[in-house]
């Protein structure tokens, strides 16, 4: 897997273990050959994630992240994708400013949130979706499965 992870905030992150640990975890459980994907990570401040936000989804506000999939597994044929010998999923942004509060609101680690919206980005990526209850129940399944497999499941 080629992961690129691009901080442009003040935030000291150590977790690309733990993110690389994440992302091989979502896409064993999805069936997806690790060794032909490649993803681009990058954790911005407020700022910045309105102005994505804003920009790619007309929504002006701040929010906790982003997914921007190059692959279609909404719409492609989900054996014809896998099929291929080189997958680039896409593009996951993060806000670490976000996920810092979320992780407290939540009364968990910040370490924790990052893990769980990178995991939430990752399936995005794969073509799930939470728009609707039926499709929302379908990803938090995989959601819960990933992270109690990595024994961060809350």
């Amino acid at each position: 897997m080629k992961l690129i992870i691009d901080n442009t905030t003040n935030e000291d992150l150590t977790l690309q273990k733990d993110l690389e640990k994440v992302i091989k975890e979502v896409l064993k459980v999805e069936n997806v050959d690790e060794k032909k994907c490649e993803i681009s990570l990058s954790f911005v401040d407020e700022i910045k994630i309105r102005d994505l936000n804003k920009d790619f989804r007309g929504i002006d506000r701040v929010t906790d992240v982003l997914s921007f999939p190059i692959e279609d597994f909404f719409n492609e044929d989900r054996k014809t994708l896998l099929e291929k010998p080189y997958l680039m999923l896409g593009d996951v942004v993060i806000c670490t400013d976000v996920a810092r509060k979320q992780a407290k609101e939540l009364g968990h680690s910040f370490e924790r949130e990052i893990m769980y919206l990178t995991c939430h980005s990752i399936l995005h990526l794969l073509g799930y979706d939470h728009m609707e209850d039926d499709d929302k129940k379908i990803m938090r399944s995989k959601e819960k499965q990933v992270m109690k497999n990595l024994g961060v499941f809350k």
